[in-house]
């Protein structure tokens, strides 16, 4: 499959669909590109997870959150030294 990409005054190009779904690219998904010695590029989709796929990775594994009581009454037990 080949095709024409055209540089838009900035510098940048676009990638058609049929290209990234070739790539199994996604939105947000990062490419890797190989510069070759011969003057041509490798377009590789990277692999992996982004970092962001961790947040509330230990979400609900932790104790039970304490109610406004039971938060008094820990306070109240360390001020009279019974913790």
């Amino acid at each position: 499959m080949a095709t024409t990409l055209t540089v838009a005054p900035k510098g940048r190009i676009t990638l058609r669909k049929d290209l990234l779904r070739h790539l199994g690219a996604k939105p947000g998904d990062r490419l890797h590109v190989e510069l070759l010695g011969d003057g041509s590029v490798q377009l590789l989709p990277k692999r992996g997870k982004p970092a962001s796929s961790i947040f509330g990775l230990l979400a609900g594994t932790g104790p039970a959150p304490l109610t406004i009581e039971e938060i008094n009454d820990a306070a109240a037990q360390g001020w009279a030294g019974e913790r």
